[in-house]
């Protein structure tokens, strides 16, 4: 029986830099196969995968000189070829912010720095020395290192299927080439009296006689007791609000986990129900939270338009109020947050929350969790109150309406809940007209 060929991988340096090639014995005889340099996309990974096909040849009597595998010199494309042609292929299948962003993570990040790069040479030592150079530039934070080191690994796995890199004897795992990034603390409204100075607030801008934004008061009602992302918000159509059954249907989602029910509390019925009858002559096709002109709001016109003046605003009552500020950072998603917090006071499960927010990150939702169960009780019953219309403003226009904080200063002095208030059993969708004499002394608790 002849003996099992062998052989081994030679490096050298030449001017053109390193280059590998084969020894190896066939046939009785010793031969030298050059492969290519490092240049060429020549790994010692990907030469020793060579020589374990070419002795498989030879063993099998299928290699000759100057024929197969090690007779020839392939070449694979650039990290620049292969990451534009996975961007491009990807166009109708992202969406378009999602496709501007990783745009700017190649074009302003992993380009400069892995253009040349064949993409066999992209291996562990180059990505550990990308993501020190990274850190040295002090350009992006943690974060923003790790996403494009997610964006270069998704792109080599994709190399990797198509067998444009070595799968021998393991490809680069970007997983641990990420660094410790500090976990932010979720941003929401810690209390009853920021939510009623959101709400306040964006009702006083409402009734300006100069304001040209008019729903500001239903549109942040529904970010902070529905959790919609600010683009889904304002793609809805009054044919995607329920309100006999109470139940938001949200069809326009970046992810397909995001295309989902959502229900309808009873602070919010009251807003919808009082926001549709300002709307008498939408039809349901209309947009719910349309700009002046009638058309879609984009993320730029809500943020300037909307919710950074509601935040001003609301930081100068709460001020007058003698209460805290906002928090620093809250936008239209961090009204998400708030309302993952808000089904957590009710006693919502993490299965039922994530649901309703559209989301697959289990530890997203076991973080709010964690910090809304720190409130203290009159904190917690403050809350439920406000979500179940018992502490609510009264049903009306939406501008013009008495701003929450004020309202008892109106109503009777009695402290009972008409018999015909009561919210659903389950307290979701019930529909109640307020007992406005409990306001004041809810949030003075």
């Amino acid at each position: 029986m002849a003996p099992r060929p062998t052989g081994e991988v030679i490096e050298r340096d030449r001017g053109r830099g390193r280059v590998f090639a084969l020894r190896f014995r066939a046939y009785g005889r010793r031969h030298f196969v050059t492969l290519g340099g490092a240049d060429e996309g020549w790994t010692r990974q990907r030469a020793e995968a060579e020589l374990r096909h070419v002795l498989a040849d030879v063993e099998r009597g299928l290699w000759a000189p100057g024929v197969g595998r090690a007779a020839e010199a392939p070449t694979t494309p650039t990290f620049h070829e292969f990451a534009s042609s996975w961007l491009d292929a990807r166009r109708g299948e992202l969406r378009e912010a999602t496709i501007a962003d990783y745009t700017w993570q190649l074009c302003n990040h992993l380009l400069p720095f892995f253009h040349a790069h064949r993409l066999p040479q992209i291996a562990v030592a180059e990505v550990d020395r990308y993501r020190e150079f990274k850190v040295r530039e002090q350009v992006l934070s943690a974060e923003s290192i790790n996403k494009t080191i997610t964006r270069l690994g998704q792109i080599l796995a994709v190399a990797e299927e198509r067998d444009l890199i070595p799968r021998y004897p393991v490809r680069v795992n970007t997983r641990n080439r990420k660094l410790k990034a500090k976990r932010k603390r979720p941003v929401y409204l810690d209390s009853a009296e920021q939510i009623v100075a959101m709400i306040d607030a964006a009702t006083e801008l409402d009734a300006k006689p100069q304001a040209r934004t008019a729903g500001r008061r239903a549109l942040i009602a529904t970010l902070v007791f529905a959790g919609l992302r600010i683009g889904e918000a304002t793609a809805l159509t009054w044919k995607d609000i329920d309100l006999a059954n109470g139940r938001i249907s949200v069809g326009d989602a970046k992810t397909e986990a995001g295309i989902r029910l959502v229900d309808i509390l009873p602070a919010l019925r009251d807003e919808l129900t009082s926001h549709r009858h300002a709307c008498a002559r939408a039809k349901l096709i209309d947009l719910v939270f349309p700009t002046s002109t009638g058309t879609r709001r984009d993320k730029d016109n809500a943020r300037e338009r909307v919710i950074r003046p509601v935040v001003a605003h609301a930081d100068e009552l709460l001020a007058q109020r003698g209460h805290e500020p906002l928090p620093e950072g809250v936008s239209a998603h961090k009204l998400r947050h708030t309302f993952a917090s808000i089904l957590y006071v009710r006693g919502e499960d993490p299965p039922y929350v994530m649901a309703q927010l559209g989301h697959t990150d289990a530890g997203f939702t076991l973080r709010v969790y964690a910090h809304a169960m720190r409130r203290d009780e009159g904190d917690k019953e403050r809350l439920k109150s406000l979500v179940e219309g018992r502490d609510w403003a009264p049903l009306g226009t939406a501008v013009g309406r008495t701003p929450l904080a004020d309202a008892s200063a109106e109503a009777s002095e009695s402290d009972e809940t008409p018999a015909d208030a009561r919210a659903s059993e389950d307290g979701r969708g019930g529909f109640r007209t307020c007992d406005l004499s409990r306001v004041k002394r809810a949030l003075s608790h």
